[in-house]
């Protein structure tokens, strides 16, 4: 038993001292990546589907104008402010995946391909919230919902990989 543990991915190969500014810069760097790669991906959809390649950042802060209105807090919404809380949001939930993979001991993954899997899971989790208060605030009809819930999937899955891969290659560069 005792010899099987020690062959375990994350017990060789996650060691307990790993700095937490190590963990905390792969994890920005995977939401970054992650995020960049995203958009671009993004902006491809939406130009072929006829539409500004931005779209999203638009939504986002509509929602997030929309909602602080809500709180009595007037600011401007559309592409600048979407555009900052995108990004911000992409880097703390890189941060917040990193440390759970390796803090975490019931997610610890010992494969490329799980680790893959964990981030997308991660990031379609961690997203679902965000985008059901989006179609609320902004008061999306059931097509522009579905519509808006489909591409957004289809974004994150991109970004829950990419954000996988760049954790797994950050924090263990010899595992591949």
């Amino acid at each position: 038993m005792n010899q099987r543990l020690h062959q375990d991915w994350h017990v060789a190969r996650i060691p307990s001292t790993t700095p937490s500014r190590k963990i905390f810069l792969v994890g920005l760097i995977g939401g970054l990546v992650g995020t960049i790669i995203m958009d671009l991906f993004g902006a491809g959809i939406f130009i072929l589907m006829g539409g500004p390649a931005s779209l999203s950042f638009s939504v986002i802060g509509d929602a997030a104008a929309s909602f602080l209105a809500r709180l009595g807090i007037i600011v401007a919404g559309g592409l600048p402010l979407g555009a900052m809380l995108h990004y911000l949001i992409g880097l703390v939930f890189g941060v917040i995946f990193a440390e759970a993979i390796l803090r975490v001991r019931a997610i610890r993954v010992d494969s490329m391909k799980k680790i893959l899997v964990a981030g997308i899971l991660y990031v379609e989790a961690m997203s679902l919230p965000l985008l059901t208060a989006a179609a609320i605030l902004l008061q999306m009809d059931a097509s522009q919902t579905a519509q808006w819930f489909g591409i957004s999937i289809v974004m994150h899955l991109v970004y829950g990989a990419v954000l996988g891969a760049v954790v797994r290659y950050g924090l263990h560069p010899a595992a591949g």
